[in-house]
């Protein structure tokens, strides 16, 4: 075995311990023998180095994340209660595709649909033909076209008797996941939910969904392009370059005083960077623009807080 040498020249080396104590060098050899006193470890030599302390581990980028996300969701609860406030009722709904994030403010309050049930009234009349094996017949898709991109009552309803009124209706909202939808023979007084609303704006859109690449087509192309007076609600969160898709619903009736129900639900996409469904539903406006106001400042709100 191979021994080091330690030559030690005539020198004194005095180390004070406590302010009294005198500790003699010593040596020990590879073999363990003992050679005197043992220093203390921050006066040894050689290779024997103290070790560094462990850093400190912190949180993941994945509790970092959820971490802002909750903050994120906190300023907005406190916002739209504040707002909430001073405005007529309304709920709204908000679901990220890109991140699997779901928002919700009083997301199981029921209001009546109004004309966003049209949407729900086109998805199962696609379902109905895929059903049979065919695309919807040429009336069919005239038909279509007046009710979502003019909100085209009459087409509405010509449709919504094909389908055999709510009890079809109904039996189809179960295949598209909606569980808090209570359809009504006068389509218009469906009721429904935000939370409702975003799960069937997501299933046209959803490849593993009900509803087949024609049928989601479709849909896109009808709701891409509603006239430019209903082109309201949704879109206004939208920034530069990104694609909305949008159906409004608005109505008055002597049962709530001459009180308007304006709702607006869509989605937001811009290639894989955005990919986001929104529900704003209200009642009780005074009017039909002081309506379309509050649910679109209550989109904006969720934009800008969530920061989709």
């Amino acid at each position: 075995m191979r021994r080091t040498r330690l030559w030690i020249f005539p020198c004194a080396v005095a180390v004070i311990v406590g302010g009294a104590s005198l500790i003699g060098l010593g040596m020990k050899d590879d073999s363990g023998g003992a050679g005197g006193g043992v220093l203390p470890r921050a006066l040894t030599f050689g290779e024997d180095k103290p070790t560094a302390s462990p850093t400190p581990t912190g949180p993941s980028p994945e509790e970092l994340a959820a971490q802002e996300r909750a903050k994120r969701t906190k300023a907005l609860d406190a916002a739209l209660k504040k707002y909430a406030a001073t405005v007529p009722e309304f709920s709204v709904a908000v679901l990220d595709k890109k991140t699997g994030q779901r928002y919700s403010y009083r997301g199981s309050e029921k209001y009546d649909t109004a004309s966003i049930v049209k949407v729900q009234v086109l998805a199962c009349m696609l379902l109905k033909a895929q059903d049979a094996g065919r695309d919807l017949s040429s009336s069919q898709l005239s038909l279509a076209k007046r009710m979502i991109r003019l909100s085209d009552n009459n087409a509405t309803t010509s449709l919504f008797n094909q389908l055999g009124k709510s009890t079809a209706v109904s039996k189809c909202n179960k295949r598209l996941g909606l569980s808090q939808t209570v359809v009504s023979n006068s389509w218009g007084l469906t009721r429904t939910t935000v939370n409702d609303q975003v799960k069937l704006l997501s299933e046209l859109v959803d490849k593993a969904g009900p509803l087949d690449a024609d049928s989601r087509k479709l849909t896109f192309t009808l709701m891409n392009t509603v006239d430019d007076s209903q082109d309201w609600g949704v879109p206004i969160v939208a920034k530069a370059g990104e694609t909305t898709t949008v159906k409004n619903g608005w109505d008055t009736r002597s049962k709530d005083g001459g009180l308007w129900a304006v709702n607006t639900v869509g989605r937001v996409t811009l290639g894989d960077d955005v990919n986001v469904s929104v529900a704003v539903l209200s009642h009780n406006n005074k009017s039909m623009d002081g309506g379309i106001a509050l649910v679109q400042k209550v989109a904006k709100m969720t934009r800008q807080y969530l920061k989709y």
